[in-house]
């Protein structure tokens, strides 16, 4: 399981660049993010290279951020394998809130960053279906 960092920011020009130049800054490597927008506020997760100083410089340029579990699942590169690992899910009654792709850095292989209910029981159900967590 991951620590997903979750900011809010509000949605206005250079918001984003602001947020990435204080990771780049600080040495913290972004590995997978999402920005999902709204009228006045939007929402950019992300799973970095090291949560904590993240969540202190981004809190001192004056974000609200919080942490959230995520899953990461290594899946293969090629057709299908994300709608295997959703049918996995799927016959497990789970529910997805939402995901990301990301990837594993020592095997170029890919990383799909999901968020459930649930992550821990979620976890063990996709260890026991066979797939390859981060």
């Amino acid at each position: 399981m991951l620590k997903q960092l979750s900011i809010y920011a509000e949605n206005k020009k250079g918001a984003l660049q602001t947020m990435t130049n204080a990771l780049y800054e600080a040495g913290i490597n972004i590995w997978g993010s999402v920005t999902n927008d709204g009228a006045e506020y939007g929402i950019n997760r992300m799973v970095v290279s090291d949560p904590d100083k993240a969540k202190e410089v981004l809190t001192e340029k004056g974000y609200l951020c919080r942490f959230v579990d995520v899953l990461a699942v290594e899946i293969e590169d090629k057709p299908g394998a994300l709608n295997t690992l959703l049918t996995a899910l799927l016959d497990s009654n789970v529910n997805v809130d939402y995901t990301y792709l990301s990837f594993n850095r020592d095997s170029s292989t890919p990383v799909m960053i999901l968020h459930t209910a649930d992550p821990e029981e979620v976890e063990i159900c996709l260890r026991a279906k066979g797939f390859k967590m981060v």
